[in-house]
């Protein structure tokens, strides 16, 4: 009755919380990496990756206090923001998966003009000048540039090669992110109404 119950329920939130943990510092760790060893020189970008890693390993550790002291505060607020995560990156998900290649490039060639710093970083890591067209004003950080410039072929065919299968692995990883969430959801307001065994019978925490 007891490891059906309440002890199962707080093993199985306490060891979701603790995978949430480790991805959360693997994106840290990733972005931090990927700054050092100058992959990416874009602070936004590494600073999204930080962000998100340090939302999401806040949101895990007041889960995992939540469980540990089976704290109806903490699971509340817990359930609440995981709910909320969910909605958003079930529904983002959803549409990396239904973009067709129109509609992928209109959001690439967006992202590709907000940033010059992102422009830089990928002609260098795929070897490629300009979006659509080559570089008017004849600077280009791919080194095919400087070998012979005529070479060089545009970043928008380079991309789309890769960005249907990298939206739909980012779609898959999301969606199957947003379900563990949910699960997450439920658990903790399974957990909340859970009287712990070990207790006063009469008390409820």
């Amino acid at each position: 009755m007891v490891c059906g119950g309440y002890i199962c329920t707080k093993n199985a939130l306490c060891a979701l919380n603790i995978l949430y943990i480790l991805v959360s510092l693997l994106l840290v760790g990733v972005a931090g990496w990927g700054k050092w060893f100058d992959l990416v020189s874009s602070i936004r970008v590494v600073a999204g990756v930080i962000g998100v890693g340090v939302f999401l390993f806040l949101v895990a550790f007041v889960g995992l206090c939540g469980a540990l002291k089976h704290h109806q505060v903490l699971l509340f607020f817990y359930m609440m923001v995981l709910f909320i995560v969910f909605v958003g990156q079930f529904s983002v998900s959803c549409a990396c998966l239904a973009l067709n290649k129109d509609q992928q490039n209109r959001l690439l060639e967006a992202g590709w003009n907000k940033s010059e710093t992102t422009q830089k970083d990928v002609e260098k890591s795929l070897g490629c000048c300009g979006f659509s067209f080559p570089p008017i004003n004849g600077s280009c950080a791919a080194t095919c540039f400087a070998i012979n410039p005529e070479t060089c072929e545009t970043c928008s065919s380079t991309i789309q090669q890769y960005a249907g299968e990298v939206l739909r692995f980012v779609g898959g990883i999301g969606l199957f992110f947003s379900f563990t969430e949910i699960l997450g959801v439920w658990l903790a307001h399974r957990f909340r109404n859970i009287k712990d065994p070990r207790s006063n019978p009469g008390a409820f925490l």
